[in-house]
């Protein structure tokens, strides 16, 4: 059996003093997604608390959990249903557990991502992701979306119609970029949702870009830069996670990686000139996560393994060479572009190891799971590797204010904040 009570314990007392500091105060799915330190070793030195920001509180917690406990923390799939207690054939079938709050109590997942088909209103979503938040009771989860904005609207239907990225990046308006980012993350903040991925950081310099095209602020690197820095902030000032996506560069293919598997063939110095950019200012502005591509980038890693799967990438690049401490999640595991090479037991396990802390929408979550369980126990994946995603994780989860309790959304006050004539009049200025 778990240490439920110990854990919940442990996580009130050793975090009741501090839940907002540490940072900034913080139906069926479709069955794929449709958008959509120390030199590099083979396990790298564990870095110092000084430079992780890491808490002897998170530390204690983290030492008292479970393997099961902090395994379950690093997924986060899409569940069937629009209420927690909605029996469904597909999550049994997928989950060997009918509903979805008892899918997160059965794997103690540490987050959930919500597709339209689990939207349909403002007293129900909020039933949802409160109940949900319930039957977590361990620790609080991590409730994600894909609310771009534009061509990828996760909960449009009951969301301000903010024009998408392409719009405000045509506006060269940093202060728009921030407005928008910032009613976005208030709207999804007022249903329970505290984690948006988003903002896009691609350069779309490809016009044949069949996955990111208007999804992008624009195809110039610093512009770029500018409006997914501003975006960031806006997202932080809302108290909501940012991530930036698809790390190292979505923007120059014509093959969509849902589909099949890109291959970037930019040089190193076109990396840095080109791709690199709005990453290192989403860094700068204090991203809250960064989520990696399914796409094969040679010049920066000639094994020609999907980045998401990439060690050189992952943690060569994006943690020791751009100094990035935060959360990096995987795009969804159930795309082609990731499934090409590696099986779907062998694909958590590499991603981990490469150095992702959040696995998003394995295509079989029990096989995922127990994947992850044994190269713990083997010590294909060790306990500190493990431990270090476990915290940056609760780390971000601290710094949004959802530890040591996830705050309760109000449908009534949610429905004075979606759709405000405030939102609605950002929208129409940026239209113009």
């Amino acid at each position: 059996m778990l240490r439920r009570t110990g854990t919940t314990g442990l996580l009130v007392m050793a975090l009741a003093a501090c839940a907002g500091g540490g940072g900034a105060p913080a139906g069926a799915a479709p069955a794929t997604r449709p958008e959509v330190a120390t030199p590099a070793t083979p396990e790298p030195t564990r870095p110092s608390s000084s430079q992780t920001g890491e808490s002897d509180d998170l530390r204690l917690v983290v030492s008292k959990m479970s393997v099961e406990e902090k395994v379950g923390q690093l997924f986060m799939p899409v569940l069937y249903g629009t209420a927690p207690g909605t029996v469904s054939g597909e999550n049994q079938a997928r989950y060997g557990a009918q509903t979805p709050a008892k899918v997160v109590a059965r794997y103690h997942l540490g987050g959930v991502i919500l597709f339209p088909a689990n939207i349909k209103g403002v007293d129900q979503v909020v039933d949802l992701t409160n109940g949900l938040q319930q039957a977590s009771k361990d620790v609080p989860l991590l409730i994600g979306t894909d609310q771009e904005n534009g061509l990828v609207s996760r909960m449009g239907a009951l969301m301000t119609d903010f024009p998408g990225a392409s719009e405000v990046g045509s506006t060269k308006d940093t202060a728009l970029a921030r407005a928008v980012a910032k009613a976005t993350g208030e709207e999804l903040r007022a249903v329970g949702v505290n984690l948006d991925f988003a903002p896009v950081a691609d350069v779309n310099v490809d016009p044949r870009n069949p996955v990111i095209g208007k999804r992008a602020f624009g195809d110039q690197p610093g512009e770029v830069a500018k409006m997914v820095a501003a975006s960031v902030k806006g997202f932080r000032d809302a108290k909501v996670a940012a991530t930036a996506k698809h790390f190292p560069g979505h923007g120059d293919t014509n093959i969509d990686s849902h589909t099949g598997l890109p291959v970037i063939k930019h040089t190193k110095e076109q990396w840095e000139r080109i791709d690199a950019p709005p990453f290192k200012a989403a860094i700068a502005a204090g991203v809250d996560a960064v989520m990696s591509a399914h796409i094969v980038f040679p010049k920066l890693d000639p094994s020609r393994d999907p980045a998401t799967l990439s060690k050189p990438i992952l943690t060569g690049l994006l943690r020791n060479k751009l100094g990035f401490q935060g959360v990096i999640s995987t795009d969804a595991l159930n795309m082609e572009g990731v499934r090409k090479k590696y099986n779907d037991a062998e694909i958590p396990v590499r991603a981990i190891q490469a150095g992702a802390d959040l696995l998003l929408m394995p295509y079989d979550l029990p096989k995922a799971y127990n994947a992850v369980l044994a190269a713990v126990k083997s010590g294909r994946i060790s306990q500190q590797r493990l431990d270090q995603s476990v915290t940056r994780l609760l780390k971000l989860k601290q710094s949004r204010g959802l530890l040591p309790k996830a705050p309760v959304a109000s449908a009534a006050q949610a429905a004075k904040v979606l759709r405000s004539a405030e939102h609605r009049k950002l929208a129409a200025r940026v239209a113009r």
